[in-house]
């Protein structure tokens, strides 16, 4: 169940429109931010569902977790590095994910917009870009609260990522 789960985060998260629209560099650390983001978004998701959810998104989380060792690995990091570059990553995914989710629950979009800014383009102003993928990230958390969670479960469906909402 997880892993489709994170197969439904990570084909959200590789969208063109956020590459070619919303202005996402086409970096691995901008791929990163966004499935981040995604996992997030499915994982605050499963937790209002209570025990049963929680469990469920705690599988995702590992998954996700699993899944960044394996691309490290197949980026040809070695054995030895792959503990310390996961140490930096699994910090760095905490962080984003603790800024994120603050904001998504407050409904902040001003400071989301501004730590996807930070993250994803590294500036400390909120662009344009940013504020449109933080009105996206607030609507994907309106859709996907909005769905049974077994339409969840077997094939969420996420806001369209536009933009337009700038």
């Amino acid at each position: 169940m997880a892993e489709r789960l994170y197969a439904a985060c990570a084909a959200q998260a590789r969208l063109p429109v956020f590459y070619t629209d919303i202005g996402v560099p086409d970096r691995i650390d901008a791929r990163f931010e966004l499935y981040t983001l995604h996992v997030l978004l499915m994982i605050l998701r499963l937790r209002d569902e209570g025990q049963a959810g929680a469990d469920t998104a705690q599988d995702l989380f590992d998954t996700y977790v699993s899944a960044l060792d394996n691309t490290l690995r197949e980026l040809g990091v070695g054995d030895v590095a792959v503990g310390k570059k996961m140490r930096r990553l699994g910090e760095a995914m905490y962080g984003r994910m603790t800024a994120y989710e603050k904001a998504i629950l407050a409904g902040d979009d001003q400071g989301l917009a501004a730590a996807l800014s930070r993250n994803i383009l590294e500036s400390d102003a909120a662009t344009p870009e940013m504020r449109a993928m933080a009105d996206y990230a607030l609507r994907a958390r309106a859709a996907l609260g909005d769905q049974p969670f077994d339409a969840v479960m077997t094939s969420p469906a996420w806001a369209e990522p536009t933009l337009a909402a700038a």
